[in-house]
């Protein structure tokens, strides 16, 4: 390979916002032109979002794969849809099973190898958007991505940082086929170099051939089931066949005269919700966008929602308090009421009894919106690969607890608590008269028919990161919505990270404000790997009517995206 450039050298760029009808953002170019073509050839946005997703399995392994999970939120024109395409748990999987295999003392499901991995969702998730919005034939989605996996592609920077960083991990390294799958000639590859991804192809024919049928039902559910009894797995081709991803409509809360929508529980969406809806207890535009009180109340309201989502958030089937309690405003202005203006707290639940991901966003002239996020988590998932199809298998059975007192104790078909969240912003019209709809769409996750409204898209957008994820939301959504920053400013801002006790400030983060954050009592501690702890979101900001004004559009910088549009 003919390589004479320090591909680590540079210096700090600026990017700005692409204003046009028809936008797709992702955090690989390729997976933008993907969706873009078609778009341009008469296709609309969900068939942009597949395209780019199918794409990323191959450009972005690192982050996503043909065996990940996935959501999507999407505006069809005239309402807003939620859809579930996270994995559920073999059938074998009880508490029992683990602690039988791994040990008494055993907290959770282990991080990597076949007891990681649940059912994999996305491609059922193509398959669901497909069946109800695409308009392009199923195949030709797939197309550009069977295309690139054949041929190869120069491997961009940042992929490529997160790739080394997983090959000097035995735990990935020795799992069975990850090796022959990621480490061609023996090694990752270096910045520019081709890398073919063949057995990948070969699989993405047989689920374009038979509208994703082979990989549930056929030829590829056999080999992951083979796959995974020859190496002490528990997954079988029951539990493939048996999945499906499911329509669960929104929640939302509202804030600073707009609505934020998320997925409902698995996810943790909710945590946005929750920090937002404390925070509008408090006048942040009044004060300074980079202060230090500005952003205390943003930290300690994104504590007091991790303190409750991670006792109470699940299977929302059996979650013991509803979103709807959650996110109740009285509960939420009592927890705003917690906060000391003048120092740092540890809080607790107020109610009694982690990331590699791709995120990608499409809008189209027609007014179609897309919000979609696909994941492996913790890069390159459990690090199994099923050989012959490139077949790379996420570890969110990690997620799971084996404490049988929570609602995230883990059981056959139960879907894990999920760090992947896409969200989606409206701007809230006068209610109509209240409507009863068939579930799942319209009805809220406590069962309650919503009322209709003559609500407007605003914006889809997304922060990738493991528990970064509802952090970047509402950093994000403060910038824009109080302060007034466009996307991509917003989206290039320095961050922080709540982190276990300590508050992670990335590179840039106001020197100032960290010290006056350090005498409010908060341990903040600088970490310079943006690519890994601080997300990389993707905006789509719909500036009035998509055939008129369109839309202008962000691709974060910690990434190698863009955002590609006609």
């Amino acid at each position: 390979m003919n390589n004479p450039f320090d591909w680590t050298t540079g210096y700090a760029s600026q990017r700005s916002p692409v204003f046009a009808r028809n936008i797709v953002a992702t955090s690989h170019p390729l997976g933008a032109q993907a969706g873009l073509r078609m778009l341009q050839a008469g296709g609309n946005a969900v068939d942009a979002a597949i395209a780019a997703a199918a794409m990323m399995t191959i450009v972005e392994p690192c982050s996503n794969g043909l065996g990940s999970d996935a959501f999507c939120i999407l505006w069809d024109g005239r309402q807003l849809h939620g859809l579930n395409a996270s994995g559920t748990a073999p059938a074998a999987w009880t508490p029992e099973y683990f602690k039988k295999k791994y040990g008494p003392d055993a907290a959770t499901p282990p991080k990597r190898g076949w007891d990681s991995a649940t059912v994999p969702g996305a491609v059922a998730g193509w398959m669901a958007l497909h069946t109800r919005f695409g308009k392009l034939p199923f195949a030709d989605l797939l197309a550009p991505a069977i295309d690139i996996a054949r041929r190869g592609y120069g491997v961009p920077v940042i992929v490529q940082h997160k790739w080394t960083a997983a090959a000097s991990l035995p735990e990935l390294t020795q799992q069975p086929g990850f090796a022959e799958a990621f480490l061609p000639r023996g090694r990752q590859p270096a910045v520019g170099e081709r890398f073919v991804f063949e057995p990948a192809a070969r699989a993405l024919e047989l689920i374009a051939g038979t509208k994703g049928e082979a990989f549930y039902r056929g030829e590829i559910a056999a080999a992951i089931a083979a796959h995974a009894r020859a190496h002490g797995g528990a997954m079988t081709e029951a539990d493939l066949a048996g999945y499906e991803p499911q329509w669960v409509g929104t929640i939302s809360t509202r804030y600073r005269g707009h609505e934020l929508h998320e997925i409902p529980p698995n996810g943790q969406g909710i945590a946005a919700l929750i920090a937002l809806g404390i925070l509008e207890h408090f006048e942040l535009g009044a004060l300074p966008v980079d202060g230090v009180l500005s952003q205390h109340l943003q930290i300690e309201a994104m504590k007091l929602a991790f303190a409750d989502v991670h006792r109470h958030v699940g299977d929302a089937r059996t979650m013991t308090l509803t979103p709807a309690q959650m996110l109740d405003p009285q509960y939420l202005k009592r927890r705003a009421a917690t906060i000391d203006l003048r120092r740092a707290q540890d809080f607790g639940p107020g109610h009694g009894p982690q990331g590699g991901t791709i995120y990608l966003t499409a809008a189209d002239a027609s007014g179609m919106m897309v919000s979609f996020i696909q994941s492996n988590y913790m890069g390159f998932g459990s690090g199994v690969v099923v050989p012959g199809y490139g077949i790379s298998l996420q570890n969110r059975g990690h997620g799971f607890t084996l404490d049988g007192s929570r609602a995230n104790v883990v059981g056959p078909g139960k879907r894990p608590f999920h760090t992947i969240i896409p969200a989606f912003l409206m701007r809230p019209g006068p209610p109509t008269s209240p409507t009863a709809p068939s579930p799942p769409e319209g009805v809220s996750p406590s069962g309650q028919a919503t009322s209709g409204t003559t609500a407007q898209p605003v914006m889809s957008f997304g922060v990738m990161g493991g528990d970064m994820q509802p952090q970047g939301h509402l950093q994000t959504l403060v910038r824009m919505l109080d302060y007034h920053q466009q996307p991509q400013a917003a989206c290039d801002a320095p961050r922080w990270r709540v982190n276990t006790g300590v508050v992670n400030a990335e590179t840039g983060f106001d020197a100032e404000a960290a010290a006056g954050l350090r005498a409010l009592g908060h341990r903040v501690e600088p970490f310079a790997d943006s690519y890994q702890d601080y997300g990389a979101g993707q905006f789509i900001w719909r500036l009035g009517d998509p055939q008129v004004e369109g839309y202008a559009a962000a691709s974060d910088p910690r990434r190698d995206g863009q955002a590609a549009a006609f």
